[in-house]
């Protein structure tokens, strides 16, 4: 029989976890001094992949019996990626505002030197850099951040909820419950 749950409640922990497992990694890249590091950057998506196909399993496996829809699957991926975006984004505010705000100048120079090595023309990089100055401050940051977030679940969820969903017989299904309830 289901653990009646809201999927709001049953969801938290593993997007809790999710977002204290990126602002450890996002702490020792900065610490290592690694945080412009795009590779890096790429791994850590992988690891969230893995531990959003974890979660998402894990709901199912502990409060819908081991069944879960393609859609239940989704939702559930989509709940734990907006825990975790609301996590990581209080955290990139208090990075980018208080524990280093030169951040941001130094992934600006970052992004100047990538768009000398293109070739793109000064007047250009002057205009594009300017937009930059105005977008990479860490309200902005943080708030793009939750939006990217949960696009980037949403697709990951998608792709996943492919291999964790499992319907179950429904006449099985209420015969099995039925002999439970009169136990």
């Amino acid at each position: 029989m289901e653990k009646k749950v809201s999927p709001w409640k049953a969801n938290l922990n593993a997007g809790i976890i999710l977002g204290l497992l990126s602002i450890i990694w996002t702490l020792l890249m900065w610490f290592l001094d690694q945080t412009t590091n795009n590779t890096i950057g790429l791994i850590f998506f992988v690891v969230l992949i893995i531990g959003l196909f974890i979660g998402i399993k894990y709901y199912r496996d502990k409060y819908l019996n081991g069944f879960i829809t393609y859609g239940q699957s989704l939702g559930a991926g989509v709940i734990i990626m907006l825990y975790y975006s609301i996590i990581t984004a209080i955290f990139a505010y208090i990075l980018y505002k208080f524990i280093d705000p030169n951040l941001t100048d130094k992934i600006l120079a970052l992004t100047e030197e990538k768009l000398v090595e293109r070739g793109m023309a000064e007047g250009m990089i002057e205009q594009s850099m300017q937009f930059q100055k105005k977008i990479m401050t860490p309200l902005v940051m943080s708030i793009s951040g939750i939006f990217s977030g949960v696009f980037f679940g949403t697709i990951f969820s998608l792709i996943i909820s492919l291999f964790t969903k499992r319907e179950g017989n429904p006449l099985i299904d209420e015969a099995i419950a039925e002999d439970e309830e009169s136990k």
